[in-house]
């Protein structure tokens, strides 16, 4: 996700835009707080840390591309870059991540 945050989010015609020019900067922090949630020995915190990270990483790509859609039409023009598509995907897995993070909390598994 993080280095998803800095490649381009949009490509058109007339050249790409980048990520950090936007919403890729609040993905890059989400990505940087996720980083410092996979350091902690605490399931539940983790869990936290990788909900949080789910959350933005998934809503502000949907939001971007809805919000594109809205302005010019479905595809009119543009399409999504490598980058919108690689936070996506970070975040559908930092959801899976926090699912079993908070799993394994409950059923209270040794922490590593």
């Amino acid at each position: 996700m993080l280095f998803g945050s800095f490649l381009p989010w949009i490509a058109t015609a007339a050249g790409n835009i980048s990520g950090v020019r936007g919403a890729g900067m609040w993905t890059m922090y989400a990505a940087v707080l996720g980083v410092a949630g996979a350091i902690i020995r605490s399931h539940v915190i983790a869990g936290v840390h990788a909900a949080i990270l789910a959350v933005v990483a998934v809503a502000l790509p949907l939001w971007q591309v809805l919000h594109l859609a809205g302005l010019v039409g479905l595809f009119s023009g543009w399409a999504p870059g490598p980058g919108l598509v690689m936070v996506f995907g970070g975040g559908v897995l930092a959801g899976s991540a926090a699912l079993s993070l908070f799993r394994a909390a409950r059923t209270g598994a040794p922490t590593a």
